[in-house]
């Protein structure tokens, strides 16, 4: 890379000082020099002046995260949120080029050496999750992984600076930076139940996009270049399903063994399927630790996965735990986890999903393993709708294929000119078409790169849905407990080599994520692998009518909903009462509204 504008490297700590205090995050600034400025907290580099800018980064003591830093190298200061997976491949290509590094060195000291030393193909190289800020003269850069397992965010500050931040409430709480509510976001969000692309729910505020470094200008530019987007393999007819297939398992046995830690016991998130019933067998079989497995129940009452889990639990010698979540539990602490995510996220499991956090940090674990990324990454059951849509269609267009995908997520979005005011409706219409929510999925299913309609599907699910919903929220819950949520199934070389096999193999004439199955036959009892999909019910609707019945109608049909002007009263009434277009099984729009109320309320919107 081209030697760039240096900053002077920080002070030394003094001997015996100890470490920043964690659990943290981080910011970074590159502000106009224009007077004093108050003291930033947490300041850990800078300020530095350098062209007219003030450049500083600052750990966010307290706010949950795995925050390190700062690094010097070359003249760039850089923090970041960085885990990686494989060091010593790293610290060889490093050597290679004549700069080794310490073995000690941290992994934020050892990315930012990677990148420096051999662009974007060291960030390509490297396995893990991460964000990493770097000071670079008066620009900012900021790097996202491949897949976005970590993220972070940035802004204009009012007098022409930038702020960027891995947490974004700290981003809102900035006196220097105009943040309110975009009504563009709240569309996407009542669309997809998450916040795909760039969007938040704070205007002008930016996402990270995974995969991709982006250089914020002292000019005001933002450049965005990609390191790392999978592609679509060529059909070679000599590969046999078998060839396929067991380098499938290889690569599953190594994303597994680098993400489990050393000398200690591991956790798994169990839930009976079979992407987290392969995670659980194969950590059970490379690991020389006990392996922890969690499920949770919502009573016996209701259909669940308990049998299996157990099963596959008791078939690999796990030490099991099943967390009872009554709806009460629930009810009470639905604001709080709530409250935790940089995006809202349209997803019962949430509290949940915290619940088992809390208890393998309360097993002493540091590590839990999950199986998310075996439906985006190899054709679950989200894409069949799809699929036949394209067999029936007769509307040829690429919008139509858009809006298409739009109705599968069956939230809200057919519903938006019944919920939305009069007044939200025309604020969404003076937008314009070019902020249409169509926009975050059509460049994926329109992509000649990728030949096959199911491979444009699975690579739409991984930049959107895995990116934004499935990734962050593990991040965020599991964060929040001083635990790290690793996803194997999400592994670079899986996805790759997931990418590279036949769409023919993914979705075999009605058996999906075939050759996910064929690869861990082994491993588990055929009753597991080969069963039909049935998923976990949770009780939403009970739960509405139930303890959150009274909270729901304070919360939606309150003074302070009705001030901000965003629903209809009657239409939130009729939903409430039963009527409308609910989901026969969850109530899962009155769900989105609750969960976007409690998280505009956290953020004082």
């Amino acid at each position: 890379m081209a030697e760039s504008h240096r900053l002077a490297a920080p002070a030394p700590a003094p001997a015996g000082a100890r470490a920043p205090h964690r659990p943290a995050r981080y910011t970074v600034l590159s502000l106009p020099v224009a007077g004093p400025r108050p003291p930033e907290p947490g300041l850990v580099a800078g300020p530095f002046e350098t062209q007219g800018r003030c450049v500083s980064a600052a750990l966010l003591a307290g706010v949950p995260g795995f925050a390190d830093g700062p690094f010097t190298v070359d003249g760039r200061t850089a923090i970041g949120e960085v885990t990686l997976h494989n060091r010593d491949e790293l610290h060889a290509a490093l050597a290679a080029t004549g700069q080794p590094t310490e073995p000690g060195c941290s992994d934020g000291e050892l990315l930012l050496r990677c990148w420096l030393a051999l662009g974007p193909d060291g960030l390509r190289a490297a396995d893990g999750m991460f964000t990493l800020a770097v000071l670079d003269g008066p620009d900012l850069v900021l790097i996202r992984d491949h897949m976005g397992a970590r993220t972070a965010f940035h802004c204009r500050t009012r007098d022409g600076g930038w702020a960027a931040s891995s947490s974004l409430r700290h981003l809102r709480q900035r006196p220097d930076v105009d943040t309110g509510l975009d009504l563009g976001a709240v569309r996407s969000f009542l669309t997809f139940a998450y916040l795909p692309g760039t969007e938040t729910l704070l205007r002008g505020v930016s996402e990270l996009l995974p995969g991709k470094v982006t250089r914020l200008g002292a000019d005001g530019s933002v450049r965005v270049e990609e390191f790392w987007e999978p592609q679509a393999g060529s059909a070679l007819t000599e590969l046999t399903d078998r060839h396929y297939a067991s380098v499938l398992r290889e690569l599953l046995d190594r994303a597994v063994a680098r993400r489990l830690p050393d000398g200690q016991d591991v956790a798994v998130l169990l839930s009976g399927g079979v992407d987290s019933s392969l995670v659980t067998a194969l950590a059970a079989r490379l690991h020389d630790r006990p392996v922890h497995t969690y499920s949770i129940s919502f009573g016996n009452e209701l259909p669940n996965e308990l049998g299996y889990s157990g099963l596959v639990a008791a078939h690999c010698g796990t030490r099991h735990r099943v967390l009872t979540v009554p709806g009460e539990q629930v009810a009470a602490r639905l604001a709080d986890t709530v409250a935790l995510l940089d995006s809202p996220v349209g997803d019962p499991l949430t509290v949940p999903n915290l619940m088992l956090a809390e208890a393998v940090a309360g097993d002493g674990l540091s590590v839990s393993l999950n199986g998310e990324g075996g439906d985006p990454v190899f054709g679950g059951p989200k894409n069949l709708p799809m699929l036949v849509f394209e067999l029936l269609r007769d509307d040829p267009s690429e919008q139509a294929r858009a809006d298409a995908y739009l109705h599968t997520y069956r939230k809200c979005w057919e519903d938006l000119p019944v919920l939305l005011t009069g007044e939200a409706l025309a604020g969404l219409d003076a937008l314009g078409p070019a902020a249409h929510p169509r926009r975050h999925v059509a460049p994926y299913l329109s992509d000649r790169r990728m030949p096959s309609l199911l491979d444009q599907l699975l690579h739409c699910n991984l930049r959107t849905k895995g990116a934004h919903h499935i990734l962050t929220k593990v991040e965020r819950l599991t964060a929040s407990q001083g635990i790290q949520g690793r996803s194997p199934l999400f592994d670079r070389q899986v996805v790759e080599h997931a990418f590279t096999t036949p769409p023919a193999l993914k979705l075999r004439a009605t058996e999906e994520k075939w050759i996910l199955k064929e690869a861990v036959r082994d491993l588990l009892p055929d009753t597991v692998t080969y069963r039909p999909k049935s998923g976990m019910r949770v009780p939403v609707q009970q739960w509405l009518r139930g303890p959150l019945s009274e909270h729901t109608l304070d919360l939606l049909l309150g003074p302070t909903a009705r001030a901000r002007g965003l629903f209809r009263a009657d239409t939130v009434e009729t939903w409430m009462r039963g009527g409308g277009l609910l989901l026969p099984r969850q109530g899962g729009k009155l769900w989105l509204l609750l969960t976007l109320e409690l998280w505009l309320r956290a953020y004082d919107l």
